[in-house]
Formats: structure tokens, sequence, C-alpha cells
């Protein structure tokens, strides 16, 4: 780092541990490769903030350096004839992470609350795959990438029948997500190194995790995977029966009106439903007897010689 960590850090010496963390969450979002892209001046200040938060965020590191027993660069000093200076042991090319270009320690630092969401993902830095933490720094930086979490808005059909839908992120850059058959409210998509680089440019970038969210439909309403919707039926339909067209999520089908039927009878039509759990529910339709807009003479007629029959009773006793 061959400088001041406080400095670089922008604390002062007597700063407390919560004021350098703090310091240096500020200067890690700003300066962060994944908001930087292809910006080497950042990206070499990225690496000394990241150094000298090593060391400071160290107890026993900064105690060592704040009595002039290691450097900036974490190298043990030693005094020869009764005098400061001369060489330095360790830290051979000058490695801005201490000794041997080790990898910084922050072996005191919670990193899930240090970055957890800090860059849109859920990844910490340096996470191994299975979960186990540290070893996933390098003397160029932070480790792998950080995940990039979105939601994407999709159809109820699309859910049903399958997609492909195209997302943007705050970045400007767009992915084309696909979405497959039956999926899921609120199921997750992970697309493998779409999320931000890698801190060192050779490092594994991070994931882009995509959760659906099926919007409302303005015919359908769900009911776990039974989808209900309701029928417009004709009088003539209802009275005498026969086949109506009926819209599905996956385009029209005809549908048998038995003979007799009255508004609010429940016709199933199976497997034209949702999906949950990986099982495809029912579509339920209502049927809602429809009177013709315009009078009809001869349905007034009808109506006023069953009325003149007796009392009429719409339902059975």
């Amino acid at each position: 780092m061959a400088g001041d960590p406080y400095k670089e850090l922008g604390v002062s010496r007597g700063a407390s541990a919560d004021e350098i963390k703090k310091a240096f969450r500020k200067l890690a979002k700003e300066l962060h490769p994944d908001k930087n892209p292809g910006n080497t001046a950042a990206d070499e200040r990225f690496k000394r903030i990241t150094a000298a938060f090593d060391l400071l965020g160290d107890k026993e590191k900064r105690e060592k350096f704040d009595r002039g027993e290691i450097d900036a660069d974490g190298r043990e000093q030693f005094r020869g004839f009764g005098g400061a200076g001369g060489g330095a042991r360790g830290g051979p090319g000058g490695s801005p992470f201490g000794q041997g270009g080790a990898r910084p320690g922050f072996e005191n630092i919670d990193l899930d609350e240090l970055f957890g969401g800090m860059f849109g993902g859920g990844a910490r830095p340096g996470a191994r795959p299975g979960g186990a933490r540290g070893g996933g720094f390098s003397g160029a930086g932070l480790g792998r990438g950080a995940d990039i979490k979105a939601t994407l808005e999709i159809s109820l059909e699309d859910s049903i029948s399958g997609a492909t839908r195209r997302i943007q992120f705050s970045d400007g850059r767009t992915l084309d997500v696909t979405i497959p058959k039956g999926a899921a409210d609120g199921q997750t998509i992970r697309l493998r190194g779409q999320g931000a680089p890698g801190a060192s440019g050779r490092s594994e970038a991070g994931d882009a995790l995509i959760t659906l969210k099926i919007a409302r439909h303005p015919l359908f309403t769900r009911d776990g995977a039974d989808l209900t919707m309701d029928q417009p039926v004709s009088l003539p339909d209802a009275v005498l029966g026969g086949k109506i067209p009926v819209r599905t999520p996956e385009g029209t089908v005809s549908m048998t009106i038995p003979k007799g039927s009255n508004s609010g009878k429940v016709l199933r039509l199976k497997g034209r439903g949702a999906f949950a759990d990986g099982k495809r529910g029912d579509l339920l339709a209502r049927l809602m007897i429809m009177l013709p807009e315009d009078e009809n003479p001869d349905l007034t007629k009808l109506a006023q010689a069953m009325r003149d029959a007796g009392p009429y009773k719409p339902w059975r006793e």
C-alpha cells in the first residue's frame, strides 16, 4: 500500500472500529469494480482501501502498526544497531496485503454484516461453494463477484407455457431470462456468472438471481393451482344447453353447457389451471347468464306468459 492506511480510509488515528468499518463500507460502494468497469484508477484505489481495512480492521495488526512494529504493508519493522529503519522482513514484491502476498485477514470482521446486500447480491466476498467462509480473497482484491438480485414480473400465461423475457438491471445491462414451463410465483432462477465481476478481473463472477412474480390476471383468479373465472352464457344456451367457446390461459376451447344451467353453476375444465408444487390445477368456470342488451319482443312475451301462468320458483324445493 505504501501509504498511511488512516488517510486511505479518511479517518483519524483515534477512530473507533465502527468508524473504520463505516468508512470502508462507503468507499467500497463507490469504488467497487462493478460500479467502475474499466476504470483503472478506481480499481487501484479499491485495492488500497481494501489493504488499509485489512490492517486497521484487525485489532492486533492495528496495534502493531500504531506501535511501529509493522509498516502500512504489514511488514515487520526491526531496529538494527540501536536505530530504526533498515530493511523490512517479509512482503516480497511490496504486496498491499502483507507478508508474502498473503490474502487479507478480516478474521474479526463479520463479512455477512459488512457486505450483505452491498451490491444487490447475497453472496459474501470470499465465500466458498457450500458456505465455507474465508479463503476467497487474493492479492488482487476481493474474490468472487457479488450476486445480483432482481425481480421479474411475468404473466400467468408465461408461467404456464414458458417464455423468454428480457430484464434490465440498474447498470443498464440486459439479460434474456428463460421462463420454464410451469414456473411458480416466487421461484428464483439462477444465471451463473451473470452477476458482478470478480474484483481482480480474473476471479469468478457472481450470479444473477431472478425472482419471478406472476402478475394479477384481469380474467383469472388463482386459488393455489386452480383458476376461477366468470363465464358469460346466453339465456338460450343456459336453458337449452349447448357448446360455447371458453377462454383458457393457453387459448380458447369448447365447453359443454348442461341443459337448464343457472347462474353461479361452476363447470370444471380439468388440467387447464395454473401450476403449484409441480402439479397442474383445473379451470373453474362460474356461469353468468347474460340477457340481451336490446329489448327482445319474443323474450318479453315468454317472460310475461310465464308470469301469468302462476308463481315462478327459480329454485327447487
